[in-house]
């Protein structure tokens, strides 16, 4: 599940985009002032980030900057008043935000901007060559798969099965849904990825009888925490 962080000052509209995007599925976490916002936003993962610009303590712009600073690139959405002057939004783009959209905004048009910016981020972590995480590195153009520096011999097959793992980092996902997405033939048993799941393991994880990275999720598939 995706999660977004909403730093919103008012409680009204904060509470109506919450409301409106936990109905499209999202887990919702909530700020009411920047510094605070920050605060999350430094501290935990995030898919998304809806960034009001006019905040106490801190203003959107400044929470905007701190976060890419820190190279945080989290995607940002910036809630933007109906007269928004436009050198605001030229600053919000020229400061890393990603997308603007203006208050009051629609739900349907809401859900449609946050898939569109979830859709574009995780083509462009699938388009990154290379992915690391503890003392893995994947190389994507080449293929390659190291541990601490040294190569591992994964199958094409374990090559897929972790490259869409990485892609829906953080989702629980389902057996099923491997079969459709990294399978060749998907007419075959969803329990038929759970030994391969055990060779991949083997190969990635320091301990693959207690794993860290790709996570069983009982009765559902899943997920992975690299």
């Amino acid at each position: 599940m995706d999660k977004i962080l909403i730093i919103e000052d008012d409680k009204a509209i904060l509470m109506a985009l919450k409301d409106d995007l936990e109905f499209e599925g999202y887990e919702i976490s909530a700020a009411y002032d920047g510094k605070e916002g920050l605060r999350l936003a430094m501290s935990q993962e995030f898919q998304l980030i809806v960034l009001d610009i006019l905040l106490p303590e801190l203003n959107g712009f400044e929470v905007c900057k701190k976060l890419r600073e820190a190279k945080i690139n989290t995607p940002i959405l910036m809630l933007t008043a109906a007269r928004t002057d436009e050198m605001d939004k030229v600053l919000g783009f020229e400061l890393g935000a990603d997308d603007y959209v203006t208050k009051p905004v629609g739900s349907r048009e809401l859900a449609a901007r946050v898939k569109a910016i979830l859709r574009r981020a995780r083509q462009e972590d699938e388009a990154r060559e290379i992915y690391e995480f503890g003392n893995i590195s994947v190389n994507f153009k080449s293929h390659e798969v190291l541990k601490a520096g040294k190569e591992l011999s994964l199958t094409a097959l374990e090559f897929r099965l972790l490259k869409f793992f990485i892609a829906h980092k953080g989702e629980v996902v389902t057996r099923d849904t491997l079969l459709d997405e990294a399978w060749d033939d998907a007419i075959v048993s969803p329990r038929t990825i759970d030994p391969h799941i055990v060779h991949l393991r083997k190969k990635i994880e320091d301990d693959p009888s207690h794993p860290e990275y790709i996570i069983s999720v009982r009765g559902v598939g899943y997920k992975f925490n690299g």
